[in-house]
């Protein structure tokens, strides 16, 4: 081959070959989507009904211990007392769940995140049992994790025996993104989950295809939730329409601090868990777990306790009615009741607890800044905690983009997203592994 072709260079080896243009996705013919989309139905309407069933009997649990019970007893439904002895009472509960039903309630709820392998169907049952009483009891989880496992194992178990031939990864997703969308009451937030799960799982297909199924799911679930229980994530807080350059930097600055804010959670979390579990035996763990609970539910007062959603409302109803001590002390006793919580043992998500203390810490900088408008501290301030605590990145905007109820509101939290991911990303999360290691 002559010196000057352009397959050699000078001193005769081979040029490098050019890199050749990633394959196409291969479309999905629909018939073969089409048939996905019973068993999507049947998984979305089951696996909402499963959550709306869970969190009525938690309702009206709620009722009887913290209403029925102490207006029997002429005590005072949140006083300091009855804190203590609920929560406490709470801990040695779930303690006996997690100690004598068979299967231990599940696994290690410190080291679960939205989704994973299926549990055994048999420790279902006692997974949401410990669930109930948790969420009743005023424990600061929500109902997320253990809902998403008890219906993926469901899910996973029924679908192997149905149709057999199925890939179990398709009930895994089915399942997940339907409880997602049950939860949120809106299939946007498990398509966003679950296409950000596909992109570190490559594959052939394309991603519209492959969100199909989950997103069908989704839907049904939302909608079942929707017509059932009529959720709404409404904060009626100030709509703001037409930000401003002071609004932009004020968002990326206090998405930042919560971020911060919530990655100090994140690094207490591991040797909280490990301290807990020094303590071995469930029936230590929890009660003491719960006997702190109540302390904190004690100091904090009753908008500190349960998973959070209900008394964030009832936080941001009252926007500059609240001193700024007094959000520093529901933002500090919520963040070490999570921590307790979750390193303690009890079954149960951290998302709604971190909107909890995003809010307060939102509405902290508020009322230390008049200047920002409480809207963009509020959701920049979820958009923050939620980035540091779950690195989900998709559902923090959109769960802090919910809560502005504002389109103007959207892009002003996609740019306050930026500095605030640049401060949690590779840093521990608030999610362990087996080992008791934090997830980075």
């Amino acid at each position: 081959m002559a010196p000057d072709s352009p397959s050699a260079d000078p001193a005769g080896a081979p040029a490098p070959a050019e890199p050749s243009a990633p394959a196409p996705p291969v479309a999905t013919p629909a018939r073969q989507l089409l048939k996905l989309v019973v068993p999507a139905v049947v998984v979305g309407a089951l696996a909402s009904l499963l959550f709306l069933t869970i969190s009525g009997l938690a309702e009206n649990l709620q009722d009887v211990l913290w209403e029925t019970v102490p207006d029997a007893l002429g005590i005072g439904r949140y006083s300091s007392l009855w804190i203590i002895v609920m929560l406490t009472a709470t801990g040695i509960a779930v303690g006996l769940v997690v100690w004598l039903v068979y299967g231990h309630a599940g696994n290690d709820p410190a080291a679960a995140g939205l989704g994973g392998a299926p549990v055994p169907p048999s420790t279902v049952p006692g997974l949401l049992v410990a669930t109930v009483l948790a969420l009743a009891g005023g424990v600061s989880l929500g109902p997320e994790y253990p809902i998403i496992a008890a219906n993926i194992a469901l899910a996973y178990w029924l679908g192997r025996r149905v149709a057999p031939s199925a890939p179990g990864a398709l009930w895994v997703s089915l399942a997940s993104a339907a409880t997602i969308g049950a939860l949120f009451g809106t299939p946007v937030a498990a398509a966003l989950v679950i296409s950000e799960a596909l992109t570190r799982q490559p594959g052939t297909a394309s991603l519209w295809d492959r969100l199909f199924a989950p997103l069908a799911a989704a839907g049904v679930g939302a909608m079942t939730t929707t017509l059932v229980a009529h959720p709404t994530f409404d904060m009626d807080l100030p709509v703001l329409t037409h930000p401003g350059w002071g609004d932009v930097l004020a968002a990326m600055i206090v998405a930042t601090l919560a971020a911060l804010v919530g990655l100090i959670a994140c690094y207490a979390f591991p040797p909280l868990h490990t301290a807990f579990h020094r303590l071995r035996h469930p029936m230590v763990m929890l009660p003491v777990g719960g006997l702190l609970l109540g302390l904190l539910g004690a100091l904090g007062g009753p908008l500190t306790l349960f998973k959070g959603l209900e008394e964030v409302k009832e936080l941001t109803s009252d926007i500059g009615g609240w001193s700024s001590g007094e959000l520093a002390k529901f933002t500090v006793i919520k963040i070490v009741a999570l921590l307790v919580a979750a390193a303690s043992g009890f079954r149960g998500g951290r998302i709604f607890p971190a909107v909890f203390i995003g809010a307060a810490f939102g509405l902290l900088v508020h009322a230390l800044v008049p200047e920002v408008d409480p809207s963009v501290a509020v959701a920049s301030s979820v958009l923050g905690v939620l980035l540091a605590t779950t690195r989900q990145g998709w559902v923090s905007l959109f769960t802090a983009a919910v809560l502005a109820a504002s389109p103007a509101m959207l892009a002003l939290l996609c740019l306050a997203s930026l500095p605030a991911w640049l401060v949690v990303t590779g840093r521990p999360q608030l999610e362990l592994d087996d080992a008791g290691h934090s997830l980075h």
